[in-house]
């Protein structure tokens, strides 16, 4: 999960604040146009490092750690984009907790902000190339990777590590919200992945924040089981402008406004509401109003059931004059607001470290339900219940991740942050996973016909 960044260095760099006119053409600027925020930083908790490396890596023997005990993950990258050079990258947090990114000799790069406060571009050969559209490029990680990501781009991006208020370094990676950002002209999309000892691989494809350039993944396991999440299909970023805009001019709301441009006007990604609204904080803020008053009717004469899919079993919930309590939950929850709903992770949605377990289980489920307007229809008073087919049914819906899913050539990838909330049996998230994984194989550009 990525960590928040200590409010210490906010004044490292310029925090996008204003409403943002409309359209977001971008204009990439300079360290001073940085946007840090918990979207785009991964802060180390390693200890001290020597000389900018990991203690977790300095002690070596022939030039291998002691401590290497992971087996290799084979990231096999086919460039199926028909464009100008593709890159990768590959960052996230090693075993101890530092921040590493993948070099071009196949060793861990550890960024070191050498105790600023002001960001430090990244110079290290970090920009992994990809060959020509056709060929298929072989990368092999050092080690476990926790908060992963491998980024893939059309030119280079831009990195930089800053010190926390603690001294550590953190990774301030391309902001797709900010169009100032340095990277922001640049076509880029990610895989998420963590692959540890204890657990192994979990990767998924996200549009949680954005949609970017399209990426689709096959996970191979050392059993030889192959899982494949196929992203979305060729094409799919002016296919989805389209219809945000047809939404636009059906609701009179800001869909279209999501789409971000290049300076030549064409499509380049599509930011989501999450992150629309936070540049925009009065736009769309009483869009789920109705439905929130409906759904807190409805569930003070009946019974809201939260299927926890944990031990815990079915919950039975209940609305009040402004919250909803649940049977065994340790605290209440009010009334959501249409950012709570946009970004899953505050008001009624936000999580403490002391909740109980039921509570942990009810919060996607809720948050969920709302963003899928799925609890007014019939058979949403349990959660989760419906099948995909009844999800962005009702009035009003999420019509970003709609509209995001139904161009997903197999129907999967996160296009909320509890999009991984479903009926058994069913993976609209489209995670890959598994024990002892060999391959993660990303397509570049889209999988080949």
């Amino acid at each position: 999960m990525r960590g928040l960044l200590n409010l210490a260095i906010a004044t490292a760099a310029t925090f996008i604040t204003t409403s943002l006119s409309a359209p977001i053409v971008v204009n990439p600027g300079g360290i001073k146009d940085l946007e840090i925020t918990y979207h785009n930083t991964v802060n180390s908790t390693a200890a001290t490092k020597e000389g900018g490396i990991s203690i977790s890596t300095a002690i070596k023997e022939d030039g291998i750690s002691i401590l290497d005990t992971a087996d290799p993950l084979k990231i096999s990258l086919v460039n199926n984009f028909e464009g100008g050079q593709m890159y990768a990258y590959v960052t996230g947090q090693d075993p101890s907790g530092a921040i590493v990114m993948l070099s071009t000799d196949g060793s861990w790069h550890f960024p070191d902000p050498l105790g600023s406060v002001i960001p430090i571009a990244i110079n290290a050969s970090v920009a992994l190339p990809l060959g020509a559209t056709g060929q298929t490029t072989e990368l092999t990680l050092p080690d476990y990777l926790s908060s992963g990501r491998v980024w893939i781009a059309e030119g280079t991006l831009s990195f930089f590590t800053v010190a926390g208020a603690d001294g550590k370094a953190t990774l301030v990676e391309p902001s797709s919200a900010n169009p100032s950002d340095p990277s922001a002209a640049i076509n880029w999309g990610f895989v998420e992945l963590t692959n540890t000892k204890e657990a192994g691989i979990f990767a998924n494809i996200s549009f949680v924040d954005f949609v970017g350039l399209v990426v689709g993944m096959t996970l191979t396991l050392g059993s030889g089981e192959t899982q494949t999440v196929k992203g979305l299909a060729k094409g799919a970023i002016e296919s989805i402008c389209n219809d945000l805009k047809t939404q636009a001019a059906s609701d009179g709301q800001p869909w279209d406004d999501m789409c971000v441009l290049d300076t030549e006007g064409n499509p380049l990604r599509i930011q989501s509401p999450n992150l629309y609204i936070a540049n925009n904080p009065s736009a769309m803020e009483d869009y789920y109003n109705d439905y929130i008053e409906q759904v807190w009717s409805k569930y003070a004469n009946e019974d809201l059931i939260i299927n926890t899919q944990t031990d815990a079993g079915n919950v039975a919930c209940r609305t009040t004059d402004s919250r909803i309590s649940c049977d065994g939950d340790n605290r209440e929850y009010p009334k959501p607001t249409t950012a709570d709903i946009w970004g899953c992770n505050s008001g009624p949605f936000a999580i403490h470290a002391d909740d109980n377990a039921i509570h942990k289980a009810v919060v996607p489920r809720l948050c969920a339900a709302f963003t899928r307007t799925t609890l007014l229809t019939d058979g949403g008073n349990t959660q989760p219940g419906l099948a995909r087919n009844s999800y962005y049914q009702s009035s009003p819906t999420n019509h970003y991740s709609r509209i995001v899913h139904s161009y997903e050539t197999d129907g999967r990838g996160y296009a909320f942050s509890y999009d991984d909330v479903n009926p058994d049996n069913e993976n609209e998230a489209g995670v890959v996973s598994g024990v002892n994984p060999t391959v993660l194989e990303l397509h570049v550009g889209g999988f080949s016909s």
